[in-house]
């Protein structure tokens, strides 16, 4: 429903990362709409990240109706640069995929994306569900983890809330996803090493946790509301909410 019968599209990705996402949904936006003219911006303040996503593009002969402009800002110092202009550019599609854990101020960077759609546009916001272990493990399993800055813990109920003290429509769709950890539980394995990294936010989590912490991270890792068992692997819920606010 974006975008029907406009000549031009206007696509804003916030924290795209390397690109790999956004281009999948430009290909099905140009499937549903052939012949239109797609103008993609991207904020995105990781420079590797610009450097990799410019050079996805330049490998991808499909995207000759797609202009792209790639601000390398973070979300807040984009929303500066743009009040002091003054320049309101609307678009249809605006999306913030996994990147608000990493944002400042949540409720008025929704606030302010939201007001950059044109009639009829949809804002998309994907965030870690309610139901995923990450939720439990953030909430009842917080002494766990080390205390180190890993951003904001919020999963899609606190963007929920903030969207319905904004008064905006929005429709929640839940997308089940799966992660198998069970190298985390494998001593000296080094893949599981890099997996109990990522689930804390620490480098190198298994050689400088004190024991007692390993083994709580690792019961609570296997806890019901985090994890399940199949065929003898244990697998993260790393169920997913993905929200779209018209």
């Amino acid at each position: 429903s974006l975008g029907h019968g406009k000549s031009t599209i206007n696509v804003l990705g916030v924290g795209s990362g390397t690109g790999e996402q956004d281009l999948k949904m430009i290909r099905i936006l140009q499937a549903v709409h052939p012949g239109v003219l797609i103008d993609n911006e991207i904020v995105e303040p990781n420079p590797q990240h610009v450097v990799a996503y410019k050079e996805l593009v330049n490998q991808a002969p499909d995207l000759q109706n797609v202009s792209f402009i790639w601000h390398q800002l973070t979300s807040s110092e984009y929303e500066q640069q743009v009040k002091e202009k003054g320049t309101h550019k609307k678009f249809d599609f605006i999306h913030m995929i996994q990147m608000l854990y990493r944002v400042e101020d949540i409720p008025n960077t929704i606030k302010f994306f939201h007001s950059c759609l044109d009639l009829h546009g949809k804002l998309l916001i994907i965030i870690l569900s309610d139901s995923s272990g990450w939720a439990s493990l953030w909430k009842k399993y917080r002494g766990c983890l080390p205390s180190t800055d890993s951003g904001h813990y919020i999963t899609s109920s606190g963007i929920t809330d903030v969207l319905k003290r904004l008064g905006v429509e929005y429709r929640v769709y839940e997308f089940p996803s799966g992660w198998d950890i069970t190298e985390c539980f494998v001593e000296g394995d080094a893949v599981g090493g890099l997996m109990m990294d990522f689930l804390t936010g620490t480098k190198d989590f298994l050689g400088t946790a004190p024991p007692a912490l390993r083994q709580r991270l690792r019961e609570a890792l296997c806890q019901p509301e985090c994890s399940s068992t199949k065929d003898g692997r244990i697998i993260f819920s790393n169920n997913l909410s993905m929200i779209v606010v018209e």
